[in-house]
């Protein structure tokens, strides 16, 4: 009998060189893949990535092996590497480089694994596809997306700029569920304020979508608004938080109602965000930060 999951994570592997405002550069594995499961893992849902990156790298999977998440890896040339230049205060506001892609994920690469959920987890327009997409519907899974898998192209010379989809309609139409931050909300919808835009992504033809800014998070649910703030306080793992956000949302609302789940993924992301990498914390501390910050 096949293994079945609760979520599995589609994208790259990759490695982040962060230049944080005011403090020292490093390099560490990352991605929206990496962010996604170890929050899924370490709240008890079986979870599988299925991940592009080069076999030469498979040692960076290890992390996840180690929460009992089950890896499948596509084999390329290299594994993509991105460079997020924090220059000023404001954390929203990043110079992003994407200096090697892993390349582009075909229907035939994913295994058509029994899962509940599958998740394209994307840092850029160089991971997904229309093809791929339309494959994953078919096969019957509860789709989603982060919208910045589209918003963010990458130039020539490899600096990513933020840009309007064409297909953007087509793609909220396809998903169950779909995140966007304040930045993507605005070039996609033309408005800043965050329910607006939501009411407009719904008007596609999402029934679920969420929008994280720098203070909390908002979701839109079948014409019904729900926000929460975050509680941390600090910002130095700043990076993945809308990854973060919404594996903890997605894994929460596989049983729980809208605002429990949006409680949870706030509480869980604002630990997160006190200190650089995926979150590493347990449901006890998310339970506590619940709480004290988010009842």
């Amino acid at each position: 009998m096949s293994k079945k999951y609760d979520i599995t994570f589609v994208g790259h592997m990759c490695y982040d060189e962060i230049f944080p405002f005011g403090g020292e550069p490093h390099i560490a594995p990352g991605s929206a893949v990496l962010c996604g499961v170890m929050v899924a893992a370490r709240i008890d849902k079986q979870v599988a990535a299925v991940v592009k990156m080069a076999e030469k790298d498979g040692h960076i999977l290890q992390p996840m092996k180690d929460t009992g998440v089950d890896t499948f890896l596509i084999p390329s040339e290299e594994t993509t590497f991105s460079r997020v230049l924090h220059e000023t205060e404001n954390v929203d506001e990043r110079t992003l480089t994407l200096v090697k892609s892993a390349g582009l994920i075909s229907i035939s690469d994913v295994p058509p694994l029994e899962t509940r959920c599958a998740h394209l987890a994307g840092i850029s327009d160089t991971e997904f596809d229309m093809n791929l997409m339309k494959g994953l519907k078919s096969r019957g899974y509860s789709l989603s997306t982060d919208m910045q898998s589209f918003v963010r192209h990458v130039t020539p010379s490899r600096v990513i700029e933020f840009c309007d989809v064409a297909d953007k309609k087509e793609i909220a139409a396809m998903m169950d569920k779909l995140k966007l931050d304040i930045v993507e909300a605005r070039i996609l919808t033309g408005t800043e304020n965050l329910e607006n835009a939501a009411i407009i992504i719904e008007s596609w033809g999402c029934p679920e979508v969420l929008i994280t800014h720098s203070e909390g998070v908002l979701a839109r649910v079948k014409g019904q608004t729900y926000y929460e703030k975050f509680s941390n306080s600090n910002v130095s793992g700043r990076t993945g938080r809308g990854d973060t956000t919404f594996a903890a949302y997605l894994s929460q609302r596989l049983d729980h109602e809208v605002a429990e789940s949006l409680k949870f993924a706030a509480a869980l992301v604002s630990i997160k965000m006190e200190s650089p990498g995926p979150f590493n914390g347990t449901l006890e501390a998310v339970y506590q930060r619940l709480k004290e910050r988010h009842s």
